[in-house]
């Protein structure tokens, strides 16, 4: 194989999963709880999870064939977050609102997802302060690199959405009591672990900004 084609293959690939997340908002903006056909939600599961294991290769191939590009530095964690962050914000939106109408004076409007705005907004404050931070710190000449606890963070949110995808979509949550409390269980799950998640960038920053 030749070097140009090392030195686009990754980049490619990195493009090819800001292709799929569009797709995979577009599944979803489509989709209405509960009268939407069930192939919306498994499409958009493949989708998710293709462009999840494109996220794995990219990276791999630039490393092994030592060709990470200025490019790559900064598509990737773009592509991921928009894939990822979009994927929540989808999430918390009408498609998945659910009207109880068990009282009829006082309708109660329910995300079938558990991912609600709020829960949304953390996760996107913590994702702004760790950019910010990191950032601030790159621009002094600080090296910022990923913490262990940031990719434990998302391999749980890369696990966790097309799980409560799958929950949604082919069990209903609101029939299934076993889904719902796994469905809740691994959102709470994620947003207290991306929150903690952010502790150790803030100390990091703290510390070095300081030297």
């Amino acid at each position: 194989m030749s070097t140009a084609v090392k030195r686009a293959l990754p980049n490619l690939i990195t493009l090819t999963r800001l292709a799929l997340a569009i797709a995979f908002f577009v599944l979803l903006a489509w989709y209405r709880y509960p009268d939407s056909p069930r192939w919306i939600i498994n499409t958009s599961i493949a989708l998710f999870l293709f462009g999840v294991l494109t996220d794995a290769l990219d990276g791999y191939l630039a490393r092994r064939w030592q060709v990470v590009s200025v490019f790559g530095r900064v598509m990737d964690p773009l592509c991921d977050k928009i894939l990822i962050l979009g994927a929540l914000i989808m999430l918390a939106g009408p498609g998945f609102v659910w009207i109880n109408l068990s009282q009829p004076a006082q309708p109660r409007h329910v995300l079938v997802t558990g991912i609600y705005p709020w829960m949304v907004v953390i996760i996107l404050f913590r994702e702004m302060l760790v950019t910010g931070l990191r950032s601030l710190a790159e621009s002094r000449g600080i090296e910022f690199s990923a913490a262990l606890s940031g990719k434990a963070k998302m391999i749980l949110q890369s696990a966790v959405i097309p799980i409560v995808l799958l929950l949604v979509g082919n069990f209903d949550p609101r029939q299934e009591q076993w889904a719902a409390i796994t469905r809740d269980v691994l959102v709470w799950s994620m947003l207290v672990v991306t929150i903690i998640s952010g502790v150790p960038y803030v100390l990091r920053a703290r510390l070095l900004l300081k030297a």
